[in-house]
């Protein structure tokens, strides 16, 4: 009896935070792109190189109905999309495998660590550059630049989650006679799995700026080209509109994301934070 009125209570207090997040980020959202349009109009800013939230729909509005220079703007987002995606597959599977091996196996470590470095050392665009050259202006170099950005971050990630684990999990998977493919199977992998997810979050929007650049430094279709052709003609609007799009794609895939952490880490403890916005 006592636990209803407790309950009914913070179910409350967390629609009422809820709510009032709601309105902090309407409020934050609506403050900038009156303030942008207002100085636009009023010449506070040039429109030509900042160009002004309506003209920003106008040209969106455009693209959607009317397509790029290239062909669709549906199809444009398409074969983003489909770089990012392959890239992110890639990258995290090759980083996840390699971050696990070279955190058990301590000489395959030593070996690799000035190669990783180096290897993480160079700028992306400069990789990018090299793709486009070896590969051409297709998918295969965009994806792959993709994939590049996003390994080092899920790698990073894994190897430290496999350096992490308790010892004493493993000692005793051992003493009951459990092999070194047990080991990774029930300690090592389920150890490292919430380092591992957090890095999918990040590794997500690498692997859509990995996409996007490759794009811009050369391709046949693409954001990337429909935002260098909007910057080489002065279409501040087309940017920004691309930029929006960007946004808006990454937000959405972000809330996808988050659900399957969920799923992945079903065994954890939610934190309070989690229960609120469950509640």
């Amino acid at each position: 009896m006592t636990d209803a009125p407790v309950s009914t209570g913070f179910r409350a207090a967390a629609r009422r935070r809820r709510l009032l997040v709601l309105l902090g980020q309407l409020v934050i959202l609506v403050g900038f792109i009156g303030t942008w349009q207002i100085a636009s109009d009023t010449g506070v800013v040039d429109p030509l190189f900042f160009g002004s939230p309506t003209g920003v729909v106008t040209r969106l509005a455009d693209w959607f109905v009317n397509g790029t220079a290239y062909g669709s703007f549906w199809f444009q987002i398409f074969v983003t999309l489909e770089e990012a995606a392959i890239g992110f597959v890639v990258g995290v599977a090759s980083g996840v495998f390699m971050g696990i091996l070279l955190g058990q196996v301590d000489y395959l470590s030593d070996v690799m660590n000035p190669y990783i470095k180096f290897l993480n050392a160079i700028p992306r665009i400069v990789l990018g550059s090299i793709f486009v050259m070896w590969l051409g202006l297709g998918l295969a170099a965009k994806a792959i630049l993709a994939a590049v950005l996003v390994f080092f971050v899920v790698f990073f990630n894994a190897y430290q989650g496999v350096r992490s684990v308790d010892p004493n999990l493993v000692a005793n998977i051992r003493i009951l006679g459990g092999s070194r493919a047990d080991v990774i199977r029930q300690v090592i992998i389920p150890s490292a799995m919430t380092w591992i997810v957090a890095s999918l979050h990040v590794a997500l929007g690498f692997s859509i700026i990995g996409a996007i650049v490759g794009e811009i430094l050369g391709a046949q279709h693409g954001l990337g080209l429909v935002i260098k052709t909007a910057q080489n003609t002065f279409d501040s609007d087309g940017v920004f509109g691309c930029m929006f799009v960007i946004g808006m794609i990454v937000l959405g895939v972000e809330m996808l994301m988050a659900r399957i952490e969920k799923r992945l880490l079903a065994w954890r403890k939610p934190t309070s934070a989690e229960n609120i916005q469950d509640v």
